[in-house]
Formats: C-alpha cells, sequence, structure tokens
C-alpha cells in the first residue's frame, strides 16, 4: 500500500479535497494508496477533525517545541517516516503547511514532495498572491500544483487552472475563486502522481 501523509496548519480544505476525491475514486483499489495521516504543526488546526472523522490518523509536532527549524524538520521527517512500507516510500503533501522547509527535509523526499500554491506560478511566490495580482493588475490568477523544492514554490509544475481576476476584486473574493480550482486540480495532480507509480 502506498501511503500518503497531509501535512496542514489550519482548515485543512484541500487536504479533505483529497480526501474525498479518493474515497470517491476509490484510489485504494485503484492505485492501491490510501491517504494514511494528517500531521499538523498547530494543535487547534480545524482539519485535523475532519480527518479523524475520517478515520485518519492525526499527529501534531508543535514547531514551537523545537530550537530551530533543522530540528522540527529531523523530528517531522522521522514521523513521516513511519508511514513508509517496503518498496513503497510515502507520497507526502503540503495542504496549506505554513512552514518552510530545509532544505535537508525536501531532498529527503524529492520527488514525492507536493505543494499547491495560490498562484500561476512562477509569478507571485511566497506570500499575499491575490492582493499582489490584483495590484499587478493581473487579468488572470490562479492556483499551481508542483514539485517542491529546496527553492522556495518552484519545481516541475504538475497541473494549474487560471480564474478571470473580475473589476472590483478584493484578495478575499479572488482567493474564494481560486480556492474552488485548488479543490479540483490538487486531487487531480496526486491521482496522475499515482497512476505513474
Amino acid at each position: 500500500m502506498k501511503n500518503i501523509v497531509i501535512l496542514i496548519s489550519g482548515g485543512g480544505s484541500n487536504m479533505a479535497a483529497i480526501v474525498k476525491t479518493a474515497q470517491r475514486e476509490r484510489w485504494v483499489e485503484k492505485y492501491g494508496a490510501r491517504v494514511a495521516a494528517v500531521i499538523s504543526n498547530k494543535a487547534d488546526a480545524p482539519g485535523l477533525q475532519f480527518a479523524s472523522a475520517q478515520g485518519i490518523v492525526t499527529e501534531v509536532l508543535e514547531h514551537k517545541a523545537y530550537s530551530d527549524r533543522e530540528a522540527f524538520d529531523a523530528a517531522l521527517a522521522q514521523l513521516i517516516d513511519r508511514y513508509d512500507s517496503p518498496g513503497q516510500p510515502v507520497l507526502v503533501l503540503l495542504a496549506g503547511f505554513m512552514r518552510i522547509l530545509t532544505p535537508g527535509f525536501v531532498n529527503r523526499y524529492a520527488g514525492r514532495l507536493v505543494n499547491i500554491h495560490p498562484s500561476l506560478l512562477p509569478a507571485f511566490s511566497g506570500l499575499h498572491t491575490h492582493q499582489r495580482a490584483i495590484d499587478a493588475g493581473c487579468k488572470v490568477a490562479g492556483a499551481t500544483v508542483h514539485l517542491v523544492t529546496a527553492e522556495l514554490d518552484h519545481g516541475p509544475i504538475l497541473a494549474q487552472a487560471a480564474v478571470p481576476v473580475l473589476p472590483g476584486d478584493t484578495a478575499d473574493a479572488l482567493s474564494a475563486r481560486v480556492l474552488t480550482q485548488e479543490h479540483l486540480i490538487y486531487p487531480q495532480a496526486i491521482a496522475g502522481l499515482l497512476r505513474k507509480t
């Protein structure tokens, strides 16, 4: 069985979209893959309740309990690696995980660490993507699913979706429109990866 571990920091709406798609499309039967665990760096992340209600193992690893980023990432890797199975290394998905990961962590999971970013990369990497797109006068915005590399919000693109930027848009309105597309393309991109393995 190929185990998928999803990392979240908050509501986990992308995690929920992946879990629901995996159930609906029967990933266990189709790909021999399942969402095995959801890990958060925040004990009060609402997404943990959803995952637990779906019968998925949840774990909390508070980043504030560690002296530096390297120590946290080492502990996180140790937790994730519990879900490795022989010949089937775990697939790690970032779904609103608000931590910048160290190069060592990224290299450890190279080719199987995936992120979703709320812009059409390479445009607007980093934070405040929606307001930056509005301020730049963009006519379209969107979301990108990509493999994670040591360079923030870079790496091979797996999927993208575009939405219009409407006159009078606020960052919140644009964010909500982009999020509907994130919930579609992230599970599709993961299914594409699973088909190749």
